[in-house]
């Protein structure tokens, strides 16, 4: 679990910068830039510390530069607050994959319900699907506390509660399952 948060705090790095710095001095613009230097910095941290950088690092810290740039030379927030949605549907298309949460399933899971897991990663693309969308549909107001609150509770949340959902549902389904079999056996 410690791994997760961590990740998911090293994926969310310049989000967290860019929603610290704002809160602290009500400046988008000085946000921005704190949060494109951040993502930058973090890169060559990274870099330095022998880290492997995938794709998703990589296009994320483009998608930093240009949508806080554009932010920074048109003095327009709403290029850099879409920059989740942006990401959530680069997920999204990824989650479309079949299969796609095989690996990261528990050995119980594969053996007794890999087509529900199948489902499920399916369920998930959706899901980013349509909290990108409702990233979009909040960056276009322009709200800068409706999308730090959008950012910060609605899309973690979604996403922790489809993770709890999908846990009861899995723990359910394998239980009925190993009782049928321990039945019929």
């Amino acid at each position: 679990m410690k791994s997760v948060l961590a990740r998911l705090a090293s994926d969310f790095f310049s989000t967290i910068v860019f929603l610290v710095v704002y809160f602290a001095t009500d400046n988008v613009l000085l946000a921005t830039g704190i949060a494109v230097a951040g993502a930058i910095a973090q890169v060559i941290f990274m870099r330095v510390k022998g880290e492997a950088l995938g794709y998703m690092t990589w296009a994320s810290l483009a998608l930093v530069i240009v949508l806080g740039g554009a932010t920074l030379l048109t003095h327009d927030p709403r290029f850099v607050l879409a920059k989740p949605a942006i990401g959530h549907v680069a997920i999204g298309a990824i989650m479309l994959k079949r299969g796609w949460m095989l690996p990261y399933l528990p050995p119980i899971v594969k053996q007794n319900i890999p087509d529900q897991a199948i489902l499920a990663g399916y369920a998930w693309a959706a899901l980013m699907f349509v909290l990108a969308a409702g990233t979009v549909a909040v960056a276009s107001t322009g709200d800068m506390g409706l999308w730090a609150f959008y950012v910060s509770v609605v899309l973690v949340g979604a996403k922790i509660a489809a993770f709890a959902i999908q846990y009861v549902v899995f723990r359910i389904v394998i239980t009925s399952r190993l009782r049928a079999a321990a039945a019929r056996a």
